[in-house]
This record gives C-alpha cells, structure tokens and sequence, in this order.
C-alpha cells in the first residue's frame, strides 16, 4: 500500500509551470528566472560546466507532492536539452555525462535576473534585512534577486547564494552575525 499511495501522491499531485533553467546547484534545487535573453541559459551551461546538474532549460513543471515540497521535472520533449542563443540545442547529457542531468529535484531557491537601469542600481539596497520569498501552489520559496551588470560572474553568484541558503537552512545568518558583531564593535567605542 506504501508504494501505491507514493505514486498516487505524484500523480495526483497539483501542478503548474514556470519559465526558467532548473538546476541542481551543490545539491540546492534552484530555478533561475528573468527577462528572455538575459542569459539564464547561458548562466545554466556554465553552472553545468562547474559540476552542477541541468534539470530543465525553458519551461519547468513543478509538482506539490507535500505541504512544503514542490518538485520540478523537465517536460519530455525538452528532457537533457539547453538552447543556447548561438550556439543552438545541446544535448548536455551527450556533452557532459549522465552526472550533469537530473530527473527531478525539489525547488528550494529561486535566482532572478534581473538588469536594473543605472539609477536602480544607484538605489540598490546593499544590505537587505527581509528574507524575500515568492509562492508557488501555495508554498513559500525563498528569492534571491541578483542585478546583471558586465563584470559579474553570475555562476560564482548562484553557487554562493546556494552555499547561504543552506547556512540559513542550518541556522547560521551572515547577515545577522554581521550586524551584532557591528553593533559590539559601536558599543565598544
């Protein structure tokens, strides 16, 4: 009966879709999103290419197969595949291996890309004190929004908000550390 229920659950599970690369990022399932030509798939490749895992290029399904738990499965038809402006479709399991796809993976983290103009930029907030988060069937996942300026290694970027999430997952905030030792270093003065 346990293995029945288990998949009745995903097949009965509610779904939706979201635009975005899917990816296994140091085992965090993250989805990428932003504008059309941003570079989500480019990012994708070279997060690939740093021993990380494709899930999904372009459309992602996403299952809420518990409370608290939102899988994401690549579409059949796209299943292995990243387009690259350019480059054209690859077939990242034939380039990179068996260990550079996955099949599934629970969404944990949303990366958004977004090219802020120069006075965004200006006003960005460098130290941000709200956790963001964005709901999907009605599950809370956290959001990380990263501005796209030249320069940036946005793969070092995704990689390290992955590296935090899992911090803050184990209870260590950086943020807050940062902000009572700031407050100690003021008393002491």
């Amino acid at each position: 009966m346990w293995l029945v229920r288990h998949y009745l659950v995903k097949a009965l599970a509610e779904s939706t879709t979201r635009h975005g690369v899917f990816l296994d990022v140091l085992g965090v399932g993250v989805l990428v999103t932003g504008d059309s030509g941003i570079g989500k798939s480019e990012l994708g490749l070279e997060l690939v290419t740093r021993g990380n895992g494709l899930v999904a290029d372009d459309i992602t399904e996403l299952y809420r197969v518990s409370p608290e738990t939102l899988e994401g499965r690549c579409p059949e038809l796209l299943r292995d595949f990243l387009e690259v402006r350019g480059l054209g479709v690859l077939n990242i399991r034939t380039m990179f291996g068996e260990t550079a796809v996955r099949r599934k993976k629970s969404l944990k983290l949303i990366v958004h890309l977004h090219r802020p103009t120069p006075a965004e930029l200006a006003q960005m907030e460098r130290l941000s004190l709200n956790a963001s988060f964005q709901e999907i069937l009605n599950v809370k996942i956290s959001t990380v929004t990263i501005p796209v300026v030249a320069g940036r290694n946005l793969a070092v970027l995704v990689e390290a908000a992955a590296r935090n999430f899992v911090l803050q997952q184990r209870g260590i905030d950086s943020m807050q550390e940062f902000l009572g030792r700031h407050a100690q270093h003021m008393q002491d003065l």
